[in-house]
């Protein structure tokens, strides 16, 4: 009997076999979890479909979390299949590919930092409105995924750090809004991992690189590693942790200089 079993969790973000959402995904249904899943586009859907089949799940809620009318949407229609929710997984972020080339004054614009901002930080606020009925009185808990680039200047993360800053603080005020609720909300800093949305980010390579030398565990981490995280976040087993951030990253945000760059 796995740690997450009679769970019922809404997965939003996966985008391809590869997302951290993914990686979570398989990491809750090993455990037991009965899980949902949303996607933004019909081009995402098959994608979708598939990682839900692998999970044992049939439902798959179209969502698009720009429109509060789809949100709304989603949780009407999740609402008539279960009978309450005991986790949601934010997994979504986005900002323009042109936002992240070069330095961040350069690049970055009023729209692409408003879009980078409303996807990226403001739908898990979204998320967690719509969603809230559903989760009262069942210990819920919410997830969402951030970086490093939070907290540290990364060149090439531009606007995007300032959107993981702000989903960082949304944390935090979700953590208190919803605590009373018996809700908790945390985050999972993860290492650097190939993803597609990895994919529009300028020298993501040697990035891996950088961290290979500088982690104490001398790599990166998976999304296998990452979706075990997020599995114990939303467990029982984590009923005291509300409002942290949570790095799993191999170690590289305790690190000043790494051995392999004095060797």
């Amino acid at each position: 009997m796995g740690f997450l079993e009679n769970k019922k969790i809404l997965i939003a973000g996966v985008a391809s076999d590869r997302s951290i959402a993914t990686g979570t995904a398989l990491a809750m249904a090993a455990q037991g979890a009965e899980l949902a899943f949303t996607y933004q586009t019909e081009k995402l859907q098959k994608r979708v479909e598939k990682i839900a089949s692998a999970c044992g799940s049939t439902i798959i809620l179209p969502c698009d979390v720009s429109e509060d009318e789809q949100i709304e949407n989603a949780f009407i229609k999740l609402s008539k299949q279960w009978d309450g929710l005991d986790g949601i997984v934010h997994s979504i972020a986005f900002a323009p590919r042109e936002e992240l080339k070069g330095l961040f004054l350069d690049a970055t614009t009023r729209d692409g930092f408003n879009m980078a901002h409303e996807i990226s930080s403001y739908s898990f606020t979204a998320l967690a409105r719509a969603g809230r009925e559903m989760m009262q009185g069942r210990n819920a808990a919410l997830i969402t995924m951030s970086y490093i680039g939070a907290v540290r200047s990364m060149p090439g993360y531009n606007v995007m750090g300032l959107a993981k800053a702000s989903l960082e603080a949304n944390v935090r005020y979700l953590a208190q809004s919803l605590g009373p609720d018996g809700i908790r909300v945390n985050a999972i800093s993860a290492g650097p991992i190939k993803t597609l949305a990895s994919a529009g980010i300028s020298g993501f390579k040697k990035m891996l690189d950088f961290y290979d030398k500088t982690a104490p565990l001398g790599r990166s981490v998976t999304i296998e590693e990452v979706g075990n995280t997020a599995a114990f976040l939303c467990s029982d087993l984590a009923s005291g942790i509300t409002g942290e951030i949570t790095y799993v990253d191999g170690g590289f945000s305790t690190v000043g200089i790494g051995t392999g760059m004095v060797e």
